[in-house]
């Protein structure tokens, strides 16, 4: 929750009596802030706007005046003495950020309409949209800006108190940012979209995670959208086997190309082994162009997993000529079910059906708007909505959101990708559970940092009783086994140390992608099996204590965890 971090302030300024009054009262005011951003929080996703109101003005009493107790002479003072000066210094910023976020972030956000951001009555209101823009923007700037100040705040010589309280500042205002860029973007980007300016055409392709693919799955149904004045509807469907294969191959991108061959510009089923999701997009609208003549604005990504999150929201939805789609079942009946029931052409007119009857009933049927947002919010944050627009400047707006679905060109903080391919035709991805570690590890003498990655793959696939759709081809025998390509991709900069696949040294096949290596092996699982892959990277930066991970997306949420570590100059 909002600022939560800032009652450990509360530790340091009635510990030692060394700023005496004014730290008294600072904390006081501080806690205070503290419990009324959580309120303030809760009744904002409640929609309690009146009690918002109230919250936001007792906010911005305790604020300013924490900001002024911090901020007169004798505080001065204080910050100009060794070692104490520092700490007093922290607690100042501190205190000017929360009032920043009271005066100039949260009365913008509390003016802004939340069902303005999402459609009603099958169409959403572009001027209004376009009138909260500004605003959104404003208050997005205002986030930022104070958590650019924050990061200047140096806390290596920090009491452990104000360190932990600045750094859980900075880590909450990066997730409000996150928060008010995406929505900065949508207010900004979706009038257009929408066709505001004209009308747009757009593919939307269901990835199928039962059979995995870097971006989240195969490829398979997609349906052809018409969007004007701000209402979208359903053009035609079709299907990645109705596209068939290319010869001579469509041209792939050279990383792409030495680690997977012409295997993305072939089959529109493999255009996203690669992660570069704008790169498998452009692919994919070129193969429907050639083979059906419809040329499209752009192309948005989803999976069954987004569809049962929506379910939640607007209801069960029934799916002509098939079983109805309900949040608790919906990706059991797409990804498990539809393979025991339907044949092959049958599956694909299935997921294209429901793809389009919940997006559809999201269109016609009045919903919560806040339920909604806080869908979008979590499918984006699990990289299971992606979208990509063939226009270059919605293109550049949309870099570095996790819509976009690319690893950023460079990293601001080491990044490990661990993106998953389906090696032999299966839909056993279904059944298959993953987690990973990154550890971060020892210091090199130039200054650059070891990561230590742990993947485990865990099959919950029976033993017998799959149809052949499912089990695809048979692996050593046991049609059962599933193989799964696991692409390593290190930090900006990095190289690949060791693999090791279950504690024994592996091959690993190897490649580029942009100023990342990549290590790929080759992980079959038997039904019941856990296997471990190591895999250990150098960072191509600075000794940095912390890492992030980016993995595929997949049936059932990862488990994962990095554990960090001083930096190396520390």
């Amino acid at each position: 929750m909002l600022l939560t971090g800032l009652v450990v302030v509360s530790v340091l300024l009635s510990a030692g009596g060394w700023v005496a009054f004014r730290g008294w009262q600072a904390r006081a005011h501080l806690v205070n802030a503290a419990g009324l951003a959580r309120e303030l929080s809760a009744q904002v996703l409640d929609g309690d706007v009146a009690r918002a109101q109230r919250t936001l003005a007792a906010l911005q009493e305790q604020a300013a005046a924490a900001r002024g107790e911090t901020g007169d002479p004798v505080w001065w003072v204080g910050q100009q003495t060794p070692y104490a000066g520092d700490n007093l210094t922290a607690v100042r910023q501190i205190s000017v950020a929360v009032d920043d976020l009271a005066r100039l972030a949260f009365p913008t956000l509390l003016r802004v309409d939340l069902a303005s951001l999402v459609p009603k009555q099958g169409k959403l209101d572009l001027a209004r949209l376009r009138a909260v823009s500004a605003e959104v923007s404003a208050a997005d700037q205002a986030v930022r800006r104070t958590a650019d100040r924050l990061r200047q705040v140096p806390t290596g010589d920090l009491v452990t108190q104000v360190r932990d309280a600045v750094v859980a500042l900075r880590t909450e205002l990066d997730q409000l940012g996150e928060l008010t860029s995406a929505a900065d973007r949508g207010a900004r980007l979706l009038p257009p979209l929408l066709g505001a300016d004209g009308p747009r055409t757009y593919l939307l392709v269901s990835q199928n995670p039962a059979e995995l693919r870097a971006t989240g799955g195969m490829f398979g149904a997609y349906a052809v959208l018409r969007a004007e004045g701000g209402g979208i509807r359903l053009v035609k469907q079709g299907s990645s086997s109705d596209l068939r294969f290319f010869d001579p191959p469509l041209k792939v991108g050279a990383d792409a190309k030495r680690l997977w061959g012409d295997l993305p510009g072939i089959y529109p089923a493999d255009v996203n082994l690669t992660p570069d999701f704008p790169a498998a997009a452009a692919l994919y609208r070129d193969m429907v162009r050639r083979r059906t003549g419809t040329t499209v604005d752009g192309v948005l990504a989803v999976d069954p997993v987004v569809l049962s999150y929506l379910l939640g929201v607007v209801g069960p939805v029934n799916v002509p000529d098939g079983p109805s789609l309900a949040a608790a079942t919906a990706v059991r009946t797409l990804l498990s079910d539809s393979y025991r029931d339907l044949d092959t052409k049958d599956q694909d007119e299935f997921f294209s059906r429901s793809a389009s009857g919940v997006f559809d009933t999201l269109f016609t049927k009045t919903a919560d708007p806040r339920a909604l947002l806080t869908v979008f919010t979590r499918s984006i944050n699990e990289r299971r909505i992606l979208f990509w627009s063939v226009r270059s400047e919605e293109q550049r707006a949309l870099a570095g959101s996790r819509l976009a679905g690319q690893l950023p060109e460079k990293d601001t903080v080491p990044t490990v990708g661990v993106f998953l391919n389906d090696g032999s035709g299966a839909k056993l991805g279904y059944y298959l559970r993953f987690s990973a570690t990154v550890t971060v590890g020892e210091c090199h003498p130039d200054g650059r940092r070891e990561l230590r990655l742990r993947v485990t793959v865990h099959s919950n696939a029976p033993k017998s009783g799959l149809s052949k759709s499912v089990t695809g081809l048979a692996l050593a025998g046991d049609k059962y086994t599933a193989r799964t390509f696991v692409s390593v991709h290190t930090p900006t900069g990095g190289a690949v140390l060791t693999g090791r696949l279950d504690g024994r040294d592996t091959a690993m096949g190897s490649g580029t992608h942009g100023r990342r290596q990549v290590a790929v092996a080759n992980v079959e699982t038997r039904p019941g099996q856990t296997r471990t892959l190591d895999v250990t990277v150098l960072t191509g930066q600075t000794g940095a204590g912390t890492a992030e991970l980016v993995h595929t997306p997949t049936v059932t949420p990862w488990t994962t965890q990095v554990v960090n570590a001083p930096s190396c100059e520390q």
